[in-house]
């Protein structure tokens, strides 16, 4: 069995896209579908002290028909050196800043341009961090056509997977296309709920934020953990 899954390349995400990540011998960042604005692709949340708080990619201005792959990033002068301090100033004083911090510095050195060159460094750097080994793929370089579940068969074919891994916020479209049905793979939901854990300055657990603040909180080998229990 060769488990491949697809997902568009998000901005830090959260465990859930990591327990992906895991269970995946083939893992494809979806980029040559259409960019969404106030999407997973350039927001995430993040907890500073103890409040929510959301954190925006700057983009420039582009269609809403422009493909993930061809967003830019704005060129105003210093919102890295922002969203960097933020997150320092988030996590700095958690138990294992010294752990996330040169993650944070690492995401936000990088030079690139592109939206999807962005997300998908932050995501294979925290990947090979917590130690997840798949092999990754970018869905613009497999030359693959069809729409909607027809795509993502394509890009399995291309593969030659057997098994489609698919987050499960994605089970009514792919039972309404039959994809099981259509394209021969065996269909499967991922099956992760987060785990509580102490958040500083927090009574109540908030979860589904980035990954950063499970490292924070954890560190590194717990964060593994955290994210592979559950397959």
């Amino acid at each position: 069995m060769t488990t491949c899954v697809i997902m568009q390349p998000s901005f830090i995400p959260w465990a859930g896209f990591f327990n992906l990540i895991h269970q995946a011998d083939c893992f494809v960042f979806l980029d040559d579908v259409q960019y969404q604005k106030r999407s997973w692709q350039v927001r995430n949340r993040i907890l500073l002290n103890g409040e929510e708080q959301l954190m925006t990619l700057p983009i420039e201005k582009c269609s809403s028909h422009t493909p993930i792959n061809e967003v830019r990033l704005s060129t105003l002068p210093r919102w890295r050196e922002k969203q960097a301090i933020t997150l320092q100033r988030a996590y700095a004083k958690l138990p294992f800043a010294h752990q996330v911090l040169p993650i944070i510095d690492a995401i936000y050195s990088t030079e690139t341009m592109e939206l999807s060159r962005f997300n998908m460094n932050a995501i294979r750097l925290i990947s090979q961090q917590l130690d997840l080994e798949t092999h990754f793929f970018v869905s613009s370089q497999l030359n693959c056509s069809g729409k909607r579940s027809e795509h993502l068969a394509q890009i399995c074919n291309a593969l030659s997977a057997t098994e489609y891994l698919s987050p499960v916020g994605s089970k009514t479209y792919l039972l309404e296309d039959q994809f099981e049905e259509n394209s021969g793979l065996k269909l499967r939901f991922q099956n992760f709920e987060p785990a509580e854990y102490s958040q500083h300055k927090r009574n109540d657990f908030l979860s589904h934020l980035s990954i950063l603040d499970v490292i924070a909180h954890l560190g590194l080998e717990q964060s593994r953990l955290y994210c592979t229990e559950q397959s």
